[in-house]
Formats: structure tokens, C-alpha cells, sequence
């Protein structure tokens, strides 16, 4: 662990892929986490292999589903209970659905779902946890920040999910935008709201539902969860602007790894 300010971080989704990393990388900080999932057994696996991993280490985890509506005020309770200050709230949680199939193809169930779990779950955390930092100490500059998970218009169109997810991520960027706007309209200088781009990460959700060809594709373009977490902690940690938009790398350069893979997958390189 070095020697910076200890942090009071909140991670949802963190017991696996992205959520987990991240949790790794800030508990290697130095840093106090609270992680929530869904499935209660992966989430305890989760704990137990990050104490495993970080011995004095802080880390905490509850078993909430972002979707339930009373989810958010759980979870930042118990954040507040284990934590005292939550200095960084990310929002990680997310679905890309079922199946990726054209809309009229998808089951309404899955549909509602997916835009309960990205958007209205989204939209839930950030009220809770904007309420969580109003009650603690103020400051005429950010020192508090929320980090939102959504699309751009390119990411949309880059992406091969489905509209709902498309579409909800899509309204998660536009929650970070407007959330940023309201603070700022209520004079609160303390809380930052940013957009958080991790690109492609090699997890299970990026993967599911795809053929043996899209597979073997994103195995060559994507990155490892640990490589994009080491790259995005202190970034979030460093952060002292209002709103931002942190990448894991720029478009640029996903783009060319994308065009440098396309021949490794048909045998042309």
C-alpha cells in the first residue's frame, strides 16, 4: 500500500470482471471499498479472495440487486456504516441482456430488465449516493465524484449488444450530463459526476451470447479486467474536476487495435 489519502470507495458489480479488479487495484491503493452484487455466493467468494489478496485491506461487500428500487438506500447505509465517508461512489452494475438479438426478437422481460438494471438503476444510485455527499463536509472545489458507466454516440454504434442496452447506456450518459448540470444549478462544488469509459473489457458479459468467431475476435481486441483497472484507479483517484470523461485509452488507439485484429482473426496476418 503507498502512502496517499485513504478513500471511501464504492464499487456496484464488484464481484466480478471490471467491479472486482477495480476493487483490487483501489484496496492496493490503500483505499477502504464497499462492493455489492446480486448472487450472494459469488459475492461472498468475491470478499474472501480479496482479503485473501489484500490482508490489510478494508473490504466490504452486501448483496443487493441495483435494479430493486430500494437497493440504492441499502446500499449506501451500509457504505456509511463501513466506510464513515464515501469519497468515490462507481456505478459498475449492468446488463447487456439475455441474447443479442434485434428488438422485436427479445422477450419484453429481458427488455425491462436491461433498462431497469442500467438506467433506472443508475438514476437510483446517483440519488443515494448525491445524498450521501451532501451530508458530509462541503468544499468550494469537487472532493467527492460519481462515475457513471455509459455510451457515446460512437461507443453505441461500435457496439454489438442489443437496443436496450444500447439504449439505456445511452441514457446513462445523458444521466451523468444532466446530474452534472442539476449540481451545479444547486451550487454544490463539492460533487463531480463523471462519464467512465473502460472500452472493451474481456468478461463474461462482453462475451455471452457470441458466436465462436465473434469470440475469437474479442479475445485479440479486448483487455484483461486487471490491465484496464491499473490504468483507470488512479485516474479516479486523482480526479479535481467537476465533469470529465475518463477513458482507458483513447478512440484512437481502440480503433487501431480493432483494425490490427481483424486480420489475426481471418489468417491474414
Amino acid at each position: 500500500m503507498n502512502g496517499d489519502h485513504s478513500l471511501g470507495v464504492v464499487i456496484t458489480g464488484g464481484s466480478r470482471g471490471l467491479g472486482y479488479a477495480l476493487a483490487l487495484e483501489f484496496l492496493s491503493a490503500g483505499d477502504r471499498v464497499v462492493i455489492c452484487g446480486r448472487n450472494s455466493e459469488r459475492l461472498g467468494e468475491a470478499l474472501h479472495s480479496l482479503r485473501l489478496a489484500m490482508p490489510e485491506g478494508a473490504v466490504y461487500g452486501i448483496c443487493c440487486d441495483v435494479g430493486d428500487p430500494i437497493a440504492g438506500r441499502v446500499l449506501a447505509d451500509f457504505a456509511v456504516a463501513k466506510l464513515g465517508k464515501v469519497d468515490r461512489w462507481i456505478n459498475n452494475a449492468g446488463t447487456a441482456g439475455l441474447l443479442k438479438r434485434p428488438l422485436w426478437e427479445l422477450d419484453a422481460i429481458d427488455i425491462v430488465e436491461t433498462c431497469t438494471t442500467n438506467l433506472a438503476g443508475s438514476l437510483v444510485l446517483c440519488a443515494e449516493a448525491v445524498k450521501v455527499m451532501l451530508r458530509q463536509p462541503s468544499s468550494d472545489t469537487p472532493c467527492y465524484h460519481i462515475f457513471n458507466m455509459g455510451f457515446s454516440m460512437v461507443g453505441a454504434s461500435l457496439s454489438r449488444s442489443a437496443v436496450p442496452h444500447k439504449a439505456s447506456k445511452r441514457g446513462v450518459a445523458e444521466l451523468t450530463r444532466f446530474l452534472s448540470k442539476e449540481l451545479k444549478a444547486a451550487g454544490v462544488k463539492s460533487i463531480g459526476v463523471h462519464e467512465l469509459s473502460p472500452g472493451l473489457v474481456l468478461t463474461g458479459l462482453l462475451l455471452r451470447d457470441a458466436t465462436e468467431e465473434a469470440r475469437r475476435f474479442l479475445t485479440v481486441i479486448a483487455e484483461e479486467p486487471e490491465t484496464v483497472a491499473a490504468v483507470l484507479v488512479p485516474k479516479i483517484r486523482a480526479i479535481a474536476v467537476q465533469n470529465s470523461r475518463l477513458r482507458y485509452e483513447p478512440l484512437a488507439k481502440m480503433a487501431f487495435r480493432i483494425a490490427i485484429g481483424i486480420p489475426k482473426i481471418f489468417g491474414k496476418a
